[in-house]
């Protein structure tokens, strides 16, 4: 039977996502009420700036005080897509104690306080969903803690930040150097006029940091991500990887030990063979490559920003809360119980290409190698090249620690023979 009442809906923020919301609200009313159960009521919208003309949106909906819209008491569900840690975090835990459930795209918040939105929705047992939080229109979240919840995942690793794919599939596909290809994405409208949070990796980790704690179960903050942003990629660094049959990618990595008794997460550029399915991904699309035991090899593709996809992840979660609503019942919370403790970055193995200058000169490469092996590092292949004096030398290791690879860095430094560190890079996805 159908429930006439509406479900009442605030909406925090109506910047390009929020207000593809509230269109979506209005134009696909019908087909909401349909497969709710019940009609949604967009019930008032906060903005910092009202006078803003809002098309397809009553302006006595419209208020600047957030804090009131959700602790009116008869709200349903709290969207909340103005980002940010505050006063996004207390107008979330101000709404689930009024009686709303709440919807967010709010990354960095749930990257760094996810645990305690969770305790908060659980003891006034509310919902508390965020499939736009990570990867845009991708379902991932959902798929991550329910489809896959009899599942052991032992590792998520993807593209899921837009904006550095498109600089470094520029790059790669036209020999443009690292400034020409973040122009090229900020006049296309890709990269913000600050792109910081982007190339540095600050919008990966934040993910990375929500896709470790789903996948493994236990609480993993942004502080435990480690991060390494993309700005010193160099056209040189591309030309080694296609000489290796690899492409770069920034890459966001979520993985189990091989004993299972603990995890990591990390940011950071690295090669990827071109028989990876991730190194087909191209312009400002994301992919997230998952890997469990039972399900084997999956992964999840799309367009991983802006309002319209953005947009629908959110309302995905809005049906979903509200037939909740209906039901009284709530869907899945935070799964945190298997607390496994987060290994450093020095305890990840993976393997490593590293480009040293150095002189060019008979016993150069015995040095280097002896180098490597005192550190406990294998190499896998050398490739050398000189001319006057000087020479290029391109070393590919086997897998090694992060710990062994950065003392063997250090030790080569000192050596008279070696003029520099050109650029170092792991490789994954083997």
């Amino acid at each position: 039977m159908m429930r006439t009442r509406p479900l009442k809906v605030a909406l925090l923020g109506c910047g390009v996502v929020g207000s593809e919301v509230a269109r979506i609200m209005t134009t696909h009313a019908d087909d909401l009420t349909a497969r709710i159960g019940a009609p949604v009521e967009l019930a008032g919208v906060a903005v910092r700036r009202p006078d803003r003309v809002r098309e397809g949106i009553d302006p006595a909906l419209v208020t600047t005080d957030a804090t009131a819209l959700v602790k009116r008491g008869d709200i349903d569900v709290v969207v909340e897509v103005i980002g940010g840690i505050e006063p996004a975090r207390t107008l979330i835990t101000t709404a689930f104690e009024h009686g709303a459930s709440v919807v967010s795209a709010n990354k960095a918040l749930l990257a760094q306080d996810g645990a305690a939105l969770h305790a908060a929705a659980q003891e006034h047992d509310k919902d508390l969903y965020y499939e736009a939080a990570v990867a845009g229109a991708i379902p991932l979240i959902r798929p991550l803690r329910e489809s896959l919840a009899g599942d052991k995942i032992n590792r998520v690793m993807g593209i899921v930040n837009g904006t550095t794919n498109f600089i470094l599939d520029k790059m790669d596909s036209t020999g443009a150097g690292y400034q020409e290809a973040l122009d090229e994405a900020t006049a296309l409208g890709y990269a913000e006029a600050d792109p910081t949070a982007d190339v540095e990796g600050f919008d990966a980790a934040a993910k990375a940091a929500i896709l470790a704690g789903i996948a493994f179960h236990t609480r993993v903050r942004l502080d435990d991500v480690y991060r390494e942003g993309m700005t010193e990629v160099t056209a040189a660094d591309f030309a080694s990887a296609k000489e290796m049959g690899c492409t770069i990618k920034l890459l966001a990595i979520c993985e189990r030990a091989e004993d299972g008794g603990s995890v990591t997460a990390r940011v950071h550029p690295a090669m990827i063979p071109l028989s990876h399915p991730l190194a087909s991904v191209r312009g400002a699309y994301n992919a997230v490559f998952v890997e469990s035991d039972a399900a084997g090899q999956l992964m999840f593709y799309g367009p991983g920003a802006g309002g319209s996809p953005t947009a629908s992840a959110v309302l995905g979660d809005l049906v979903a809360v509200c037939r909740n609503r209906i039901g009284g019942a709530t869907g899945p919370g935070e799964s945190a119980y298997a607390a496994l403790p987060v290994s450093p970055m020095g305890d990840v193995v993976t393997r490593y290409h590293i480009s040293l200058d150095v002189a060019d000169k008979p016993g150069v490469l015995a040095q280097v190698a002896t180098v490597f092996a005192e550190h406990g590092v294998s190499i896998d292949t050398v490739r050398q090249q000189g001319k006057d004096g000087e020479a290029s030398l391109v070393v590919v290791t086997h897998r090694a620690s992060d710990a062994a690879l950065s003392g063997t860095v250090e030790a080569l430094r000192k050596l008279d023979t070696v003029r520099g560190v050109a650029s170092i890079m792991r490789v994954e996805g083997e």
